[in-house]
Order: structure tokens, then sequence, then C-alpha cells
């Protein structure tokens, strides 16, 4: 399922004919498939409120700052899924989910990715350190593991005003791109549907 790497992480390299999606990696010069992930389901809007919410990208390493569908074959190997991408970079492709979800809570006045004026009343800091799919050994299942740590940040003095990290871990019944990454938007509605109570009540 996951091979022994051929190169170092991060590297791109020739994937053998007839493997499943996960089995290799692929060709740079390959033209990839574009997915992209759903917002959740917003049920019932909440009270308008007056305040303004910035969102800003979260923070992530060099292996997960790019637009690749990454997999780790072994907890330290970084790999990425062969003939895929996803339509944004990982941290920006967030971004957008939450702005859209937040927004559509109705529970701020403005949510965006910048304030209207010179600041927002709270800004929305995150720390992405997993947002990949995994598997225990060559046989192992397939599961996505995503793991964001956020802070709501009062903007007019700096202070944190709420934290929590949330982390979704969701299994793929195979290991076929459609598959694996159908589990990733299952994965990310899930935390995105914890996320939304938590920053309406922390910015209310």
């Amino acid at each position: 399922m996951f091979p022994r790497p051929l190169l170092p992480v991060l590297a791109l390299a020739l994937g053998t004919s007839g493997c499943a999606a996960i089995s290799a990696l692929d060709s740079a010069s390959e033209a990839l498939d574009v997915y992209e992930l759903q917002t959740p389901a917003i049920e019932g809007a909440a009270r308008r409120g007056w305040t303004e919410l910035v969102v800003e990208p979260p923070i992530a390493s060099g292996a997960l700052s790019t637009d690749r569908i990454m997999i780790r074959p072994a907890p330290l190997q970084a790999q990425y899924l062969p003939g895929a991408r996803w339509s944004d970079e990982t941290p920006a492709m967030l971004q957008t989910l939450l702005v859209r979800s937040l927004a559509e809570t109705g529970a701020f006045a403005s949510v965006g990715r910048a304030p209207l004026g010179a600041q927002g009343d709270y800004a929305l800091l995150g720390e992405l350190t997993d947002f990949q799919a995994e598997s225990l050994g060559s046989e192992g299942p397939v599961s996505v593991h995503l793991r964001l740590m956020l802070r709501l940040v009062r903007e007019r003095d700096s202070a944190v005003v709420a934290s929590r990290t949330f982390e979704v871990r969701e299994p793929a019944a195979d290991d076929e791109t459609t598959t694996v990454v159908a589990a990733f938007d299952r994965a990310s509605r899930r935390m995105i549907s914890e996320i939304l109570p938590w920053a309406v009540r922390a910015g209310s």
C-alpha cells in the first residue's frame, strides 16, 4: 500500500503501473486531478452579533503548506497522492472553509480574511499540525488524521480569550484516491462542525 520511499521527504518519484492510489508517487510532469472540500451543513442561524472576526490562514509545516494531498506511510515519512491535488494550498483551503462556515452561522457582523477597517474585533489564529492520510503498515487500513490548534485573540489588547485543539480521525474504505478524498471531506466537515459552536461562544 505505502512503498519504501525512493527519494527524501517531499521529493516526487515515479509510480508503478497497476498500483492503487497510495502505492506510489506520481511524476511531476503528469496533469493532476483537482479536489475541493465542502463546508458542513449549518442548521439554524445564530443570533446576529456585532463583532467582526478575521480568520487567518493557519501556520503549517512545509510538508503541509502545499496543494498536494499528503500521505504518511510512517510517522516520519511524508509523500503525496499520485495524480491529485487540492484546489488551493492546504492552509488557504482550510481558511476558506472556516470563513464560509463561520459567516453562514450568522453569529458575527462580519467574517473575512482581512478586517473591514483598521482592525477587527477578534482574530482566529491556528496551527495545523496534521492534515494527511495515514496507514498502519503496508497492509494496514487507511485513515485520515486532522489536527488544528486554534486561538481566538481580541484585537484591541492582543488577549487570548479562548484556545482549543480540534482533532479528528476518519477511516477510508480503501486506498483509492476518490475514497481517500471522501474521507478527508467527512473529516474536515466534522472538525469544522466542532469548531463553529466553540468560536461562536468564545466570540459572543
